[in-house]
């Protein structure tokens, strides 16, 4: 049989690569990075080669399952929907919308068709129990951005294609590929910054791939970035900094100015481990260079002052003149998004957690208290809980207290191609086709893109005839959940819901279509015979600031246009977005707002304490895992036992441990045992243990990640710990108590 190629993005992390693959006989032999790509220009990781054993994984589920004593047991799609509707209808009925709670995963970031979808299914449960993977990941950053830029996805990207001065802290992207900040290829990024006589440094308190990479490594004390922000804004600020050609854009300055000065270089230091003249000599770094950015991730936002240092972050930018210009931090401004943002009012806390009081933002609550939510008894308890491609089991804080609570539900609906450490727990389980039998195209990474770029992969193969779209099943769903039934037809709903998004189109005067008939750009976007997501995403493409407005602009973009496209469409890099990047009432940045100005004050406090000699626990990102469920994939497995707490050799000689022992770990939320591997790499005083492991549970399902077990961290990370502003697990800077075995 002739050997066919195809096209495909790859869905597995933030970087978005081209994947060129080879296919005989209905099977991926081959996959290879996609020379032809002008963004990824045939770089790939390891887990991009994996597509194909992903498809093919025996474990991977290809029906419905549903629980009947004790065991799950496959059935046909309609009697899943009907379990669903049986079990979810009197929980409602009997005890409110909020006695169901929803946990959406990371992966669904990576998924166009589930972001279109699970907007309307939320509202169809109406319950204010909503719950993702962003509370242990990313929210103090759209916390920061929606108060300083008016909108939680007015997220500045890093311009490191044309920067001659890059700081980064808390980010790792040799391993992580790049987050909230898209690109692929970051190693030769990086090696470019350098070649062109740029520098590049790394703050972290573990010397990474990045960090070697790096012209300077800056160790620093766990979860004192922020303190660390400070200290740099102080010394800009004595320097002269005032924001330079920006200054009439920005409010605020004075009282950010006002609000550093007690970060002196000497109580950073102390704070922080830094020493005093590296604080200084940052500073200047920033000031001198012709062009600089400042880059701030996971590892600064899952802190006790993670919101700060997100919002710290951009403070630098400013005040150094470096936001919106090429080369600092600039607004990405993806083809799908209108061409400017409409004015709006950010704000947290509409409503609150019922144990904890926990103030919600961008419409969902911390993940850390949902075990309270279905343990403590009351009105409002949570007794269902639907996750969409999540694993909280094993990724959310306190996770060996929640699993056991998982058990306890009286419904649990989940979405997943796996039977795993969460879904174990499920009364049914809906699994979604392969990533190879849906098409893709980046929603939320095109938005952090640090390139205009953007492109669109049919699906490789047909699912099977009888198994619904992801779409469909988060549509039917939301039938469920609003009264319908399991036997609501998906495809007239999804009629609907193109009719209703065409509907707004045409009712909004800054739309293209203003003023058009409805029933016409319906008929328009039928006129291919898309299924209803892919309409969906091309009425946002055609109605987007490059759209071709439905034939009013000749040279404008469609999905056809991008279906022509196989390799992407690269419009060049990214160009000033202000003052239309911003969605502020006043129209300006607003620099200082009052939440952080008083957030700072906390900071302040703690900043004379002193460091109790204790261990610290820090999390490691690897390159070879996603989260949680790649390690079911043999090849991204073998080798050398990876997961691992790594720990210096000061602290391994005085507890007594040696490479390759054992180590007990305990925290104030649970204990593990974990195989030690001793090296420099890591600070004294800081043991760093990989996230996503902890498989081969009873009554799971994962035969190759079963082999490779390894030990759930967030055994140890404490629930009650949260960065106050956003709600964000604490999940750097743990204390820990660490023996031999």
């Amino acid at each position: 049989m002739a050997t066919q190629v195809a096209f495909r993005t790859c869905p597995l992390c933030e970087a978005t690569c081209g994947l060129r693959l080879e296919i005989e006989d209905g099977r991926v032999i081959r996959i290879r990075g996609d020379e032809d790509d002008p963004f990824s220009r045939g770089f790939i990781c390891p887990k991009g080669s994996t597509l194909g054993a992903l498809h093919e994984d025996p474990d991977r589920l290809r029906r419905p399952l549903v629980r009947r004593d004790g065991r799950h047991v496959e059935v046909d799609w309609d009697e899943a929907f009907a379990e669903v509707e049986r079990r979810l209808t009197p929980i409602l009925a009997d005890h409110g919308r909020d006695a169901a709670a929803i946990y959406i995963g990371n992966p669904n970031a990576h998924n166009f068709a589930n972001t279109l979808a699970i907007r309307p299914l939320v509202r169809a449960l109406g319950t204010k129990n909503v719950y993702t993977a962003s509370t242990v990941d990313q929210m103090p950053k759209h916390v920061a951005c929606g108060l300083v830029f008016g909108h939680p996805l007015a997220i500045p990207v890093p311009d490191i294609d044309r920067t001659d001065f890059l700081l980064l802290l808390g980010a790792n992207p040799l391993e992580s590929n790049g987050s909230l900040a898209t690109a692929p290829d970051w190693p030769g990024r990086l090696d470019a910054i350098r070649r062109r006589g740029g520098r590049v440094v790394v703050v972290d308190p573990r010397r990474t791939r990045t960090a070697e990479k790096a012209d300077m490594h800056v160790p620093i004390r766990p979860g004192t970035d922020a303190a660390l922000l400070a200290g740099i804004a102080r010394e800009l600020f004595e320097g002269g900094a005032d924001a330079g050609s920006l200054a009439p854009l920005v409010e605020g300055l004075d009282e950010v100015r006002a609000a550093v000065t007690s970060f002196t270089p000497d109580r950073v230091s102390s704070f922080t481990g830094v020493p005093r003249e590296t604080v200084a000599r940052l500073a200047h770094n920033l000031a001198a260079a012709p062009t600089a950015v400042v880059y701030g991730r996971i590892g600064t936002h899952t802190t006790a002052y993670g919101t700060l240092a997100a919002w710290l972050v951009d403070v630098l930018n400013v005040i150094t003149g470096n936001l919106d210009r090429p080369g600092g931090a600039m607004f990405p401004h993806p083809a799908h998004e209108k061409q400017r943002r409409a004015p709006r009012a950010f704000r947290t806390g509409r409503w609150a957690s019922r144990v904890r009081g926990l103030p919600e933002a961008m419409g969902e609550l911390p993940v850390s208290t949902l075990a309270d939510e279905i343990e403590t008894p009351g009105d409002g308890q949570v007794r269902a809980l639907l996750t969409i491609a999540g694993n909280p089991a094993l990724t959310t804080p306190d996770a060996g207290r929640l699993e056991r609570l998982l058990a306890g539900l009286e419904l649990m609906v989940c979405v997943d191609p796996y039977l795993n450490a969460t879904t174990r727990h499920a009364h049914v389980i809906l699994p979604p086709p392969s990533l190879l039998e849906k098409s893709h195209y980046d929603l939320a990474f095109t938005g952090l893109s640090v390139r205009d770029f953007a492109d669109f992969s049919p699906p490789v193969f047909e699912r099977p005839a009888a198994a619904p779209s992801e779409f469909e099943i988060l549509v039917r769903l939301a039938a469920i959940a609003a009264g319908f039934g399991s036997g609501a037809d998906p495809g007239a709903l999804a009629t609907a819901t193109l009719h209703a998004q065409v509907g707004r189109e045409v009712a909004d005067e800054g739309s293209p279509v203003h003023g058009r008939d409805p029933a016409e750009i319906v008929a328009l976007l039928g006129a291919g015979g898309r299924p209803p997501e892919e309409q969906l995403l091309d009425l946002l493409l055609r109605t987007g600031h490059r759209g071709d407005g439905f034939d009013a602009r000749t040279d404008g973009l469609s999905l056809d246009v991008l279906s022509r496209n196989p390799h992407g469409i690269d419009f060049g890099p990214l160009v000033p977005g202000l003052p239309d990047a911003l969605a502020t009432e006043s129209g300006k940045v607003e620099l200082a707002p009052m939440q952080l100005i008083d957030d700072l004050g906390r900071l302040e406090r703690a900043l004379d304490g002193t460091a109790n000699g204790g261990m610290v626990l820090v999390g490691r990102r690897q390159l070879r895992t996603a989260n949680s469920w790649t390690q079911n994939v043999p090849v991204l497995v073998r080798g050398k036992e990876s997961c691992l707490a790594q720990i210096h050799p000061d602290d391994a000689a005085r507890l007594g441990l040696a490479d390759g022992a054992t180590a007990a770990i305990r925290s104030a939320s649970g204990a593990i045992e974990i195989c030690v591997q001793v090296t420099d790499v890591v600070m004294p005083g800081v043991v760093c243990i990989p996230y996503g492991w902890g498989h081969g549970l009873p009554g799971t399902r994962q035969a190759v990640a079963a082999e490779h077990a390894g030990v759930n961290v967030n055994v140890l990370t404490d629930a009650s710990a949260i960065d106050p502003l956003s709600g964000n697990a604490v999940l750097n800077g743990i204390p820990v108590a660490v023996a031999a075995v």
